[in-house]
């Protein structure tokens, strides 16, 4: 049997799972079974040179099995390698298990019936090498345009994963999502001068390398003029792929439950939220939406594990939606399971999913070369790097600049400034930034293997607090 002819009865084998579970000891109150498959091609380039590239092909099951213990309902959730239907219900065994031994889950509610998608039983959607297909054609004249005077570093990477959900409830999903990115560095031969441009893609094809190449070196020419600068605060311009980094952060730590608890940046007074409250000064919305084009997610809830207070195996199979977070500079909204808006009272529709996009608008009409023009004297930015958490009831975080922080002055870069090690609160510099640029599509630089899918304008913060030099090039 071939592979994708394997792989095209992955939903055979779901079935066949979902029946081992029904009335096996440890599934009492039902089982999830999911099955990613995943295939994934790489292309990486140093010292103007194609280095190395690959495909690599990976299938996983995770099985979530919903055991009635003394106290609750428990989840014994699994997940492993699978090349056959046998190997999927041997997981459901096993979590069946896991789930006896396992104490009640506090966010523990009935399956609910997710629906069913009419291509359930379609096959995986691989990607290819072709994907690539202009990219080293354009990579290819860029480095013999180089010569010797810059030299250029990178990878591209595409991953094509299809996942099917089902449930003892009913539920019977798939979805196909897609992630690209692309990362290109050049440096002068001494490697102090560095610049360094991202995008972030669904398929390669709204990636133009030469423009890519034309940014890059546009950077690079501005490292040739080098200024010492002393720590301090500074007008600086965060471009969109370092505003995201800093507000995917605040994403991640934005739980309700946590919130409620007193223990981040988010928390009211006496058990309560900050929700209603206005942030940012700008007329900031930021929000998630599995359909955004360019930026797609599965519009269901799908998770092998429970992640306290931001994501529940229970909650597998519903539907996701748009949530807006911020609204007009707003907060309108915590990431929530349906167990946390059972107790609060909350909307249960749209469940407020932690969807793994995030755009981030502020009503900015300018370009960033426009911002740079209006600058008198100021900093900009290209991206941050080794984000750490200082302070989580002020959301404090702490990092380095990395490959090029800019001196502009009277409305044009005239260099390359030292690195620095910064610190600031993404909700702080919400509240304090003062114009925006408008928003498009962004790679963040910190948390690209984790988080690709983003758009996000520049930033004017009139107060960027760079606490010490750093020496790093």
């Amino acid at each position: 049997m071939s592979h994708l002819e394997q792989i095209s009865q992955v939903n055979d084998w779901i079935e066949q799972a979902l029946q081992t579970a029904d009335g096996l000891p440890g599934t009492e109150q039902g089982c999830v079974v999911i099955v990613n498959e995943t295939s994934q091609v790489n292309l990486r380039w140093a010292n103007n040179h194609l280095t190395t590239n690959g495909i690599m092909h990976s299938r996983t099951g995770q099985v979530v099995a919903l055991a009635q213990v003394d106290d609750g309902v428990a989840a014994g959730c699994l997940d492993a390698p699978v090349a056959s239907a046998d190997d999927l219900v041997a997981l459901v065994r096993a979590a069946a298990r896991a789930a006896t031994q396992t104490p009640a889950d506090p966010d523990a509610m009935p399956l609910a019936d997710g629906g069913t998608d009419d291509d359930f039983g379609a096959a995986a959607v691989p990607t290819s090498v072709e994907v690539f297909s202009d990219l080293a054609a354009g990579l290819g004249a860029a480095f013999e345009a180089a010569g010797e005077h810059h030299l250029f570093f990178g990878f591209a990477e595409h991953t094509s994963t299809t996942t099917w959900l089902g449930t003892t409830a009913g539920t019977r999903r798939r979805a196909v999502t897609r992630l690209g990115r692309m990362e290109l560095n050049a440096k002068h031969p001494d490697m102090i001068g560095s610049a360094w441009v991202g995008r972030a893609t669904t398929d390669f094809s709204d990636v133009d390398i030469a423009a890519c190449v034309d940014e890059v070196l546009q950077r690079l020419a501005w490292c040739e003029n080098r200024i010492e600068l002393p720590a301090g605060s500074y007008e600086t311009i965060l471009p969109g792929s370092a505003v995201a980094d800093l507000l995917i952060y605040a994403y991640w730590t934005s739980s309700g439950r946590d919130a409620r608890e007193g223990r981040t940046v988010f928390a009211g007074k006496g058990g309560t939220t900050r929700v209603g409250e206005r942030l940012a000064t700008l007329p900031v919305s930021i929000w998630s939406d599995p359909t955004a084009a360019g930026l797609e997610q599965p519009g269901f809830a799908v998770t092998g594990s429970s992640q306290a207070g931001t994501a529940s195996v229970f909650d597998n199979g519903l539907p996701a939606a748009r949530v807006d977070w911020l609204r007009d500079g707003r907060l309108v909204q915590l990431i929530e399971t349906r167990a946390e808006l059972a107790k609060t009272g909350g909307p249960e529709s749209p469940l407020p999913w932690p969807t793994d996009n995030l755009l981030v608008d502020a009503g900015g009409t300018a370009s960033l070369d426009e911002m740079i023009a209006s600058t008198k004297r100021g900093l900009l930015l290209t991206c941050l790097w080794y984000i750490r958490e200082v302070d989580p009831e002020t959301l404090l975080l702490t990092g380095l600049t990395r490959d090029g922080v800019y001196l502009v002055e009277d409305g044009r870069v005239t260099g390359m400034v030292n690195n620095f090690r910064w610190n600031e609160s993404p909700i702080s510099l919400l509240g304090r930034a003062t114009e925006a640029s408008v928003a498009e599509k962004v790679l963040c630089r910190e948390w690209n293997d984790w988080f690709t899918l983003t758009s996000a304008p520049a930033l004017r913060v009139p107060d960027f607090t760079m606490s010490t030099v750093s020496k790093a090039y």
